[in-house]
């Protein structure tokens, strides 16, 4: 695993936190693009007024991905492409789950590699939808953790 530092988001994260978001979204090739690079960046820096957004960060203090939470809603949960496989979404899901008897997710379907992410981390599914609920329309799962007792 990568050595990183966990600390909370400021406001001067949206920017780079907003390009991981806009990175993923415009390079999965399911995911259809709804918003600019702009709305993102203003997206991300509601989120960091409202969520508790923890960045795990490279030795230079760079952003390399994000976990937003509130209320033990997992809402963003985001890794930047050249930082994947190196342990840095672990790294954040465990500081998540540190600070939460239970977390709960909603992803895409089609994100089998988060899916199965997320079942190696203790996450069970609870739900499936065909999307008519989601800005996206597409196809999604609803997973939930808990603390073992």
């Amino acid at each position: 695993m990568t050595t990183v530092a966990l600390t909370d988001a400021a406001p001067q994260d949206a920017a780079p936190l907003a390009r991981i978001l806009g990175d993923w979204l415009r390079g999965t090739g399911w995911m259809p693009v709804l918003h600019s690079r702009a709305e993102d960046i203003a997206f991300l820096s509601r989120m960091i007024a409202s969520h508790r957004i923890l960045v795990a960060r490279d030795a230079e203090g760079a952003p390399l991905g994000f976990i937003a939470v509130r209320q033990g809603d997992i809402a963003g949960f985001y890794v930047a492409e050249a930082a994947r496989g190196r342990g840095i979404g672990k790294a954040l899901l465990d500081a998540a789950k540190a600070g939460e008897p239970r977390l709960a997710l909603w992803t895409f379907q089609a994100n089998t590699g988060a899916i199965a992410f997320y079942t190696r981390e203790g996450f069970a599914e609870v739900e499936r939808t065909d999307g008519a609920g989601n800005e996206e329309g597409l196809p999604d799962v609803r997973m939930i953790w808990r603390r073992p007792a």
